[in-house]
């Protein structure tokens, strides 16, 4: 891990100022909606079109499920390949009930005032590329056709799922779930139950982005202290001021809440140890002026409970001035504070 961390002896003053900062009551401020994206491919549509168990996932071909009645169950199975143009990995199923309704419903379908495909309920499993866990985000609701609800992403076209929980990085998360029909879609292959989905990826399916408003429980958040920002100089453990600014390409500590689990683990509401270092499980990010700067550690702060050390290098072309800093965690970023470089 790059940069110096300030559990070292000559840096105690700066850590009591940060505990207490960590310890602190009301920090934080109303938590703002993240757009979160979410790429699934071989996206199949598993349709209930045979009653008999013995007969499911027996097929090791392509198959064409027959054209249910209303009311049939249907599990769509995808593989998620990106989240915010990102490369990752992980699940996403989808269990439903078609309800097919329709204001000028025609046989077989439901009258209704809204036009709707099913019931369901998603599950997005999202782990890094190189398949860590990150968290699960769960959304019920009704999917398959019809417009968003108010207040939707202007990217949404349909869906209108809402979030109800999500575990890891995204627990206690709140939200709405849609889909975007505009973004290089491919239609979503229908199969029947019948067909062996171990495979799924050879045989190919559709392609679909998701378009998640995530309202977290925490959001990421940077620590506020007497002088500013709880920003320090990894050379000396000096706070980043208007009177010792930052400097391009300088290695800064950044000190921030809301980054979620660690590696290793430590139970809810404990402190983090300070030996070993326990490393934040979730990809994390720093933003200079929007732009992305080398994250080169991400540690739970010893003592500390929810506070977290992330070491950043400044970039090299950085601009002279005030700029804004953000840290995230799980695509999800912080307010952005203010501090001085030149």
């Amino acid at each position: 891990m790059k940069g110096a961390f300030v559990t070292r002896t000559k840096a105690i003053g700066v850590a009591i100022i940060l505990v207490a900062a960590y310890c602190t009551p009301a920090r934080g401020q109303a938590v703002a909606p993240t757009i979160l994206n979410i790429d699934v491919e071989n996206l199949v549509n598993y349709q209930g079109d045979v009653s008999d168990p013995s007969r499911f996932a027996t097929d090791p071909g392509v198959t064409t499920a027959v054209t249910v009645r209303n009311f049939a169950t249907v599990v769509i199975l995808g593989d998620i390949v990106a989240v915010q143009g990102q490369p990752a990995k992980g699940n996403f199923v989808q269990h439903a009930r078609a309800v097919n309704l329709n204001p000028a419903a025609g046989p077989g379908q439901a009258i209704a005032d809204i036009m709707r495909g099913n019931a369901s309920d998603q599950v997005f499993e999202i782990q890094k590329a190189d398949g860590t866990a990150i968290g699960t985000i769960v959304t019920t609701g009704l999917a398959g056709a019809g417009p968003p609800p108010p207040g939707a992403p202007l990217a949404v076209t349909q869906g209108n799922n809402a979030i109800v929980g999500g575990t890891g990085a995204y627990l206690g998360a709140r939200g709405h779930s849609g889909q975007s029909v505009t973004a290089a879609t491919v239609p979503v292959r229908t199969a029947s139950v019948t067909e062996d989905p171990a495979n799924r990826r050879r045989n190919g399916g559709g392609k679909v982005r998701f378009v998640l408003t995530i309202l977290p429980a925490e959001a990421p958040q940077v620590i506020t202290t007497s002088t500013g920002p709880a920003i320090i100089h990894s050379s000396d453990f000096s706070f980043v001021t208007a009177s010792k600014p930052a400097a391009p390409g300088e290695i800064l500590s950044a000190f921030v809440t809301g980054l979620g689990p660690t590696v290793p683990g430590v139970d809810p509401g404990k402190p983090f140890p300070a030996s070993p270092l326990v490393v934040v499980n979730s990809p994390v990010d720093v933003l200079v002026n929007g732009r992305p700067a080398q994250v080169t550690a991400a540690v739970g702060f010893p003592t500390a409970v929810d506070g977290y050390q992330v070491n950043f290098r400044v970039p090299s072309d950085a601009p002279r001035g005030t700029d804004t800093i953000q840290v995230g965690a799980a695509w999800i970023e912080s307010p952005p504070v203010s501090i001085i470089i030149q």
